[in-house]
């Protein structure tokens, strides 16, 4: 399709589908991919339409007027795409045609094709020339799928798949398009319609010349040269995977036999895999189907190429199919894509409704009056103007919020804006505070809120002139007026009590029963805190942290220490009445680190002296928590409890639990119930330590059965963190865990905050994801927030949006500094309205779609059977693109991008999948928790030796944690891979290197999700599969 041709919406789900063994599939009705010629035969067990003419046996047809020139001989440079890369008729997206074609109107309804026959004997390509048998028709039309001129025949059951040997119909599903109808001279006319629903009236199309396209086979057998040509009338060059969607592509590769040289114009270079790769070639937005069929009576497009209709020759024997993984959609491209079109120019926020770099990409930002992405991103940036335009779409309208976002160094932290005691200018009606949206009038003597259009005085300290386009001359001085993130500092009004609040605390709790001292953990633990205490946060360029610290060990009582900068040695104190927690002492519990640090050292010295013979195996854990929360309320501060624990808390106390776990409700109705908190109690203890303002972060070392969703109740409410190491060994687990305390240590946080999102008329806040509690429909309350945490919040009409006006978003977190200050941050985002569905789907931002998607299911599975909630899922997903397939695809979408490119700092990804894997490589596989590194069979000797450290590859130790640190290129360059992608989380990744063949690659092939999964999971063709099948339902 030429890129100048206007081309009605076409919709992404109608190219060729995927051939798997042993399901039928189905042919559809709609618009035929420009290139692909109608087939020559109506259904199966229906009439032929069309075809009028016989030839008598050895009488041959004229080729069309664009047959085949002689062959050229000039060689393809290097890098660039040979003619005949892709099949005529498959959508592929890249360049699509270099000719105009020209359409008719009329829209084409949606329908579907019988399925073809299976068949158990191979498909046979009858060349034309004398009648075929009947037997022989039979035989082709059992390997085709046909679409044509349909007489009445049963509906498809649902989405089939055709059988190894059969080939994709050359007509895919395309509402509201048009098709060709121009004929040249010498062509054909058409011999077949497209079937639709009753009453519609398709109209007819040229068939331009085909070629004889074979795929590879599986494995093994013969394979065809290649030959090559001029481009022929909608044909294009090869271009990258999953770009824009609906361009239609060249012929299919042939492989070519040692020595040939592929011939043509040059072009575009070719996708990035292997023309060696077996399979179906690549389509539209890297969806697959196999390689058309000859068409008989056509000149044949290459040089020596049989032409069909002159002397017969004997059947050729179709080789076997099976779907090519390349041609289906990409993530890793679109990936790759994102990071080289936008990766290298700065991203700046002027400009209302744009939508960001994908969340893959390394970027700057340049705040001009819009948040920037790292602090809020949204499912779209284009909103829908009425609530029927959003139940239509079933797009969820939502934003992803991270109010504590950490900056790269580049970036400027937001400027903090001190009004002094006026305290922050804000709209006396919605209450939402100044902006760069707020407009100014009456010469700057008032202004209009942009959230709920009241009219403000200006106080006269705040007053400045207006220029001629009614800005305030002193818009650029100020950053409330002129950037989307900024902090007010807040006034006495803004405190608990009315009165400033004391610098934070950290509290560290650890265990002492048998198990954590056994391990080594107690002893490993309290090293690190002796240098670790002197990296607490502080703040901006101060010297030293403002941050209390104190200390509590616990078994089944509680142990307290005083270590007060003026005693010699700490003095601990137990508190064995656990049922009615206190605090023994307040002086001399809370420390400034400088000012106690010979004390504390002693302290950390002795710990594990003290228990080390200790025979207690029995633990507390909510009267822990108690005890934390009291010492921070009589100290008037908002703070953090560090609890280190190993075992579920069975000790007679508050919040004793018993052991329930049943793996026999694992897959029943019932085993949402092992995800609740079996007791109350730690709800309640939750909702004490938010309004003190008291996180918890949980480190948690079981060696059995712990309940994680009780214990986590509080972390999560409080908006701490939880982190598990399941069998810990210090010598396995020692830099993992090390590393997550160092982080969560260090990292700056947020205290006692309260966050509150406002809009502008239209839309309201209606739902809240995350850990944090409510106490109200409007506020999220926080005792903890830092850098790592979001709160996804969801929006729903109450009234219609102005696409002039558009949508407007503040968040305002009001929080406690690292150093007691008491803080606004504000945070603005204007967003697009829009009318049309197009623009909607245009805007949509994946990454923040999957993150919502992600925490509803999360939700979900706590109340419901996991079977219900992937089912609504699915549905949702289904309903989004069938929506979009109806109303908006298009030939060519703005939202799409183009042409591969590898990235520098890291090796090019693969996709997730076994067969990707050689055994002469090695690869690295990263899920967030783990880094696995696979090492093939094959390979080299000098690879191993310069990774390992080892002369062959079964010397090399399964299941090894640690590279050695050798001094070469290879060994410096994967390590310094592992660290950048480590640096990227928020936890550390342990690495597991995995030998190829060894015990250890089950559990690495349970993460390579593009294959089916172990448990029964459908692979990805197979869920794109099921996927189609349910969009196809929905629309039919």
């Amino acid at each position: 399709m030429n890129v100048n041709q206007s081309a009605p919406p076409v919709p992404p789900f109608g190219q060729p589908q995927p051939v798997y063994p042993g399901y039928h599939q189905s042919s559809y009705g709609g618009q035929p991919g420009s290139t692909a010629p109608p087939t020559h035969y109506g259904a199966y067990n229906g009439p032929v339409p069309g075809y009028q003419e016989t030839l008598a046996p050895g009488v041959s047809r004229a080729p069309p007027s664009l047959g085949a020139p002689p062959a050229t001989t000039a060689q393809t440079p290097c890098g660039q795409a040979a003619y005949g890369q892709f099949g005529q008729g498959d959508v592929q997206n890249g360049p699509s045609s270099t000719v105009q074609m020209q359409r008719l109107s009329g829209s084409q309804p949606f329908g579907s094709a019988p399925l073809a026959p299976v068949v158990s004997q191979p498909t046979v390509l009858q060349p034309y020339g004398p009648l075929p048998t009947s037997s022989q028709v039979t035989a082709q039309l059992a390997g085709m799928q046909i679409s044509g001129a349909m007489a009445p025949a049963p509906p498809t059951l649902g989405l089939g798949y055709g059988p190894p040997t059969s080939l994709a119909s050359a007509s895919g599903s395309f509402p509201n398009s048009g098709l060709y109808g121009s004929y040249s001279q010498g062509q054909a006319p058409p011999l077949s319609q497209t079937q639709g629903h009753p009453g519609a009236q398709p109209p007819q199309r040229s068939a331009p010349p085909q070629a004889s396209s074979f795929t590879p086979p599986a494995s093994g057998g013969p394979r065809m040269p290649s030959m090559s040509g001029p481009l022929l009338p909608g044909q294009g060059f090869g271009g990258p995977p999953v770009s824009q969607p609906n361009h239609v592509s060249s012929p299919p590769p042939q492989v070519l036999p040692p020595g040939t040289q592929m011939t043509g114009p040059p072009g575009p270079p070719p996708p990035m895999h292997s023309s060696q790769q077996p399979g179906y070639q690549l389509q539209q937005n890297g969806s697959f189907g196999p390689g058309r069929g000859p068409q008989p009576n056509y000149g044949s497009p290459y040089p020596g190429a049989p032409t069909f209709g002159s002397q017969p020759g004997p059947p050729q024997p179709l080789p076997p199919k099976r779907l090519d993984p390349d041609a289906i959609p990409s993530p890793i491209q679109v990936i790759e894509d994102d990071r080289n079109n936008r990766g290298s120019e700065p991203f700046v926020t002027g400009v209302r409704g744009q939508v960001p770099p994908l969340v893959t990409t390394n970027f700057l930002v340049k705040d001009q009056g819009n948040a920037s992405p790292r602090y809020i991103r949204c499912t779209s940036y284009n909103i829908p103007c009425t609530s029927d335009m959003a139940k239509q779409a079933q797009v969820p309208l939502a934003a992803v919020i991270k109010p504590l976002a950490r900056l790269p160094p580049e970036e400027a932290s937001p400027y903090v804006v001190d009004h002094g005691e006026s305290g922050p200018l804000r709209c006396n009606r919605c209450k939402a505070y100044m902006c760069p949206f707020m407009q100014f009038i009456e010469g700057g003597r008032r202004f209009q809120c942009c959230f709920c259009s009241c009219i403000n005085d200006v106080p006269p300290q705040y007053f400045q002139h207006l220029d001629h386009t009614g800005k305030r001359v002193d818009a650029y001085d100020r950053p409330e007026l002129s950037l989307g993130s900024y902090e007010f500092l807040a006034t006495v009004d803004y405190c608990k009590n009315n009165k400033f609040p004391s610098p934070p605390a950290f509290i560290f709790m650890i265990d002492v029963s048998y198990n954590a001292i056994r391990s080594g953990l107690v002893r490993l633990l309290c090293e690190e805190l002796k240098s670790l205490l002197d990296c607490l946060p502080r703040e901006g360029r101060a010297e030293e942290s403002a941050i209390r610290v104190g200390f509590v060990t616990y078994n089944k009582v509680l142990h307290f220490y005083n270590v007060k900068s003026s005693l010699a040695q700490p003095q601990m104190m137990v508190v064995s009445d656990v049922a009615d927690m206190f605090v023994p002492l307040l002086d001399g519990f809370l420390v400034n680190v400088n000012e106690s640090r010979a004390v504390i050292t002693s302290l950390l010295d002795q710990i594990p002296e003290m228990f080390a013979d200790t025979r207690e195996t029995e633990t507390v854990f909510a009267p822990v928590i108690q005890a934390g929360m009291e010492a921070l309320k009589a100290a008037e501060c908002a703070g953090k409890l560090f609890l280190f624990h190993t075992s579920l808390p069975i000790a007679e106390a508050p919040g004793k639990l018993k052991n329930r776990d049943d793996r026999k409700l694992i897959n029943t109705d019932k085993e949402k119930t092992l995800f609740q908190p079996q007791t109350g109690a730690y709800q309640t203890l939750a909702k004490e330590c938010v309004a003190q303002g008291c996180c918890v972060d949980l480190f948690l070392f079981p060696n059995q059965y712990v309940d994680v969703a009780t214990l986590c109740v509080v972390p999560q409410l409080t908006g701490g963190s939880v982190y598990k190491y399941a069998c810990f060994q210090v010598e396995n687990d020692q830099e993992r865990f090390l590393s997550d305390l160092r982080r969560d240590v260090q990292k700056v946080v947020g205290f006692d905050a309260v966050m509150r999102v406002r809009t502008s008329t239209g839309i309201r806040a209606v739902d809240f994801f995350g850990a944090f509690y409510m106490s109200n429909t409007t506020d999220v309350e926080l005792a903890g927030l830092d850098g790592d945490k979001t709160v996804t919040v969801e929006f729903k009409h109450d009234d219609r949006l102005n696409e002039e006006s558009g949508a407007l978003l503040q968040c305002a977190l009001l929080y406690t500094s690292c150093a007691g200050q008491r803080r606004l941050r504000i945070h603005n985002l204007a967003l697009n309205c829009c009318t049309q569905l197009a623009d909607l789907y245009r805007n949509c931002e994946t990454d923040t779609l999957i993150n919502y998607m992600a925490k509803f299911a999360y939700r979900g599975v706590l109340n419901s059977p996991v079977k219900t909630v992937r089912d609504a899922l699915i549905t949702q997903c289904a309903q989004i693109l069938a929506c979009y397939r109806k109303n908006c695809a298009s030939p060519s979408s703005a939202g799409q991008t183009k042409s591969p490119i590898e990235s520098t700092t890291e090796p090019p990804a693969v996709r997730a999948s076994e067969e990707r894997l050689s055994d002469g490589d090695i690869y690295l596989l990263e899920n967030g928790l783990n880094l696995f590194l696979w090492v093939g069979a094959s390979v080299q000797q000098g690879v191993v030796q310069s990774l390992f450290s080892v002369s062959s590859f079964s010397q090399i130790t399964s299941g090894l944690s640690i590279l050695p640190v050798l001094d070469n290129p290879l060994s410096k360059k994967v390590r310094g891979l592992v660290d950048s992608l480590r640096a990227q989380r928020s936890r550390y990744m342990k690495l597991i290197v995995v030998k190829q063949e060894d015990k250890l690659e089950m559990l690495f092939k349970h993460f390579l999700v593009e294959d089916k999964s172990l448990s029964g999971g459908a692979s990805y063709v197979d869920f794109l599969c099921h996927m189609h099948k349910e969009i196809r339902q929905l629309l039919s």
